[in-house]
């Protein structure tokens, strides 16, 4: 039986137990998908220069504030990181390393969009330190990727993919399922063909449709028409779960599959708690320092953030967490991992009679002062926060 009693009440980790990660936004596309909430704009002309010495001031200056360090881990995210220009990233490495030490097996991925794949570009990076990429392929047929407003095919998806394999040991890339008037059975070939393609990681997300988005404005109109039901909705998931494991990729988190190992470390750092510098326009960070553990959110349109950079700062807020605000948190970050977290970084949270049905129910697994969610309680995520959230 668990009890309140039988843990101890959760405390800020110290950055060494759970890794310290780099996050760097690129915030530019070629154009703005219309499923796509994330801080990515369109602009005719961009001075790399000038963006590479303001994204390497923001990390030298946050190195001074966390003093000495190992960095385990460093993602490039956007946007799309891809339309870089290799001697950008050059930059932007070259100041993390002059503030971090890297750990012997660091990680640094890349994201890439197969439209702006190209070979010396892929060659440039992998020199400069890059070793890790993940393609935003999003769909392998073509009548999809249009309406997804993606600017490539599925050939060029195919070919960025056998072009990111010469450069890189590992390569992962998304696919987004669930879309309009999608079948168990398309889903399934589709599925099938990125599976034979795979290396060893593969992250599959279900379209949702946000508000702010081209997707959100069409759908409140009544013009998006074909999206699954809940039903195939919960069918897909199902079906994508079962392919994943047959393949041995099994689900390490909600929308990402691995072969044992090949798990990115970066996204684990987050879903761990682990400690994180946000670098560029409405890039998050998580800083643990003198024990405190703060929330810094930069300042989220590219030009507002490049003036604050160049004027000495980029951080737009940067509010203290209580530890019941790190145990809010980690409930939901945690969750989302097949290895479920530790009891004792959530105590200060938990319902703990809520918790004692939901074990009872098979909602959630517990062994030993560990958690998780169980098969029938990872689609019903949300749910399952909500209940074991006592304020």
């Amino acid at each position: 039986m668990l009890s309140e009693n039988s843990w101890r009440g959760a405390l800020p980790e110290l950055w060494q137990d759970r890794g310290f990660g780099l996050y760097v936004h690129w915030p530019f596309c070629a154009a703005k998908c219309p499923y796509c909430d994330f801080n990515s704009h369109v602009r005719a002309e961009i001075d790399q220069s000038i963006w590479a010495d303001a994204l390497a001031s923001e990390i030298r200056r946050t190195g001074v504030e966390t003093g000495p360090r190992v960095l385990t881990s460093i993602f490039f995210g956007g946007g799309t990181p891809s339309l870089m220009e290799p001697s950008t990233v050059a930059t932007i490495l070259a100041a993390a390393r002059d503030v971090w030490s890297f750990a012997n097996d660091i990680e640094i991925t890349l994201e890439a969009n197969p439209t702006s794949v190209e070979a010396h570009r892929f060659e440039g990076y992998a020199k400069h330190g890059v070793n890790r990429v993940s393609l935003g392929v999003q769909a392998l047929n073509n009548p999809d990727l249009r309406k997804l407003g993606r600017l490539h095919t599925v050939e060029e998806a195919q070919n960025a993919f056998l072009i990111a394999r010469d450069f890189f040991d590992r390569v992962s890339f998304d696919l987004i399922y669930a879309r309009q008037d999608q079948t168990l059975e398309d889903w399934h070939k589709e599925l099938s063909v990125a599976l034979e393609m795979a290396v060893d990681h593969l992250s599959l997300y279900q379209l949702t449709i946000e508000e702010g988005t081209a997707f959100w404005d069409r759908a409140q109109r009544g013009l998006l028409k074909g999206l699954p039901t809940d039903d195939l909705g919960a069918d897909l998931y199902d079906l994508t779960q079962e392919l994943c494991e047959n393949s041995d990729l099994q689900a390490y988190e909600v929308s990402n599959h691995a072969r044992p190992g090949a798990e990115s470390m970066h996204n684990l750092l987050y879903w761990r708690g682990g400690d994180y510098a946000g670098i560029g326009p409405g890039a998050h960070g998580r800083l643990t320092i003198e024990g405190q553990r703060t929330a810094i959110a930069c300042w989220k349109q590219p030009e507002a953030w490049l003036n604050a950079a160049s004027h000495g700062n980029g951080i737009k807020t940067a509010n203290s967490l209580s530890p019941l605000d790190i145990a809010d948190e980690r409930l939901i970050m945690g969750l989302r991992l097949s290895e479920g977290l530790n009891v004792e970084d959530v105590a200060p949270q938990i319902d703990w009679p809520r918790l004692e049905r939901l074990l009872n129910d098979g909602f959630i697994w517990q062994k030993d002062n560990r958690i998780g969610a169980t098969k029938a309680g990872r689609p019903v995520l949300n749910y399952l926060i909500s209940q074991l959230a006592a304020v």
